[in-house]
């Protein structure tokens, strides 16, 4: 057996993909917090407390706990998602629930960093900004112009993809940097030739 064919097997099986912007590790490990107590007061409802030998009390405890590790496991799904990432020629945006948008490399022309709303929970009137990464495509490609992506983690319109700096990696000049010498690496390798 050839050493390679685990690998490829591996990469057809899970369709692995290289993340090219990670998400705000931090945030959402902080975010885990509030559930965790909610999940530790549910389980000492339903085993640590002398009401644990009520039927209602115990259920109430389970149930807390039940909802807290579900959020947790929601969380922690986040924690590994990327923001954006790269796979068969496609440059991945993970701006939605489930698939991300998958949007052909050549049709990314740059990434450069903008300013936004900061779009934080409870922050309705108050106008914290933040830096962002936008992600600018080809104006001919008018499929990929608009779509529509979860408000929290950014804005797709007139074929701007604007990431939210609260929900990823910090962003500075070093990261568009890196972004944009590997977009032009990969459609390069795809034999798509740009002007620098």
């Amino acid at each position: 057996m050839d050493g390679d064919q685990p690998v490829a097997y591996a990469h057809a099986v899970f369709k692995m993909h290289e993340i090219w912007l990670k998400p705000n590790q931090r945030a959402i490990l902080f975010a885990c917090s509030p559930p965790a107590v909610v999940g530790v007061t549910g389980l000492w409802m339903a085993i640590g407390t002398p009401e644990a030998d009520r039927y209602w009390w115990r259920a109430g405890g389970a149930i807390l706990t039940i909802a807290a590790a579900t959020m947790i496991g929601m969380l922690m799904r986040q924690l590994f998602r990327p923001r954006i990432a790269y796979r068969d020629g496609h440059v991945l945006f993970f701006l939605r629930s489930g698939r991300p948008f998958e949007v052909p490399a050549q049709f990314v022309e740059a990434f450069f960093l903008g300013r936004g709303p900061a779009e934080l929970p409870g922050s309705r009137g108050n106008r914290q900004e933040t830096v962002n990464l936008v992600a600018r495509l080809s104006q001919r490609q008018s499929d990929w112009a608009r779509q529509t992506v979860k408000p929290a983690l950014g804005h797709w319109c007139d074929g701007y993809v604007t990431i939210r700096g609260t929900w990823c990696e910090p962003l500075g000049s070093d990261v568009i940097r890196r972004l944009n010498r590997r977009l032009k690496e990969v459609t390069t390798a795809n034999g798509d030739e740009r002007d620098p």
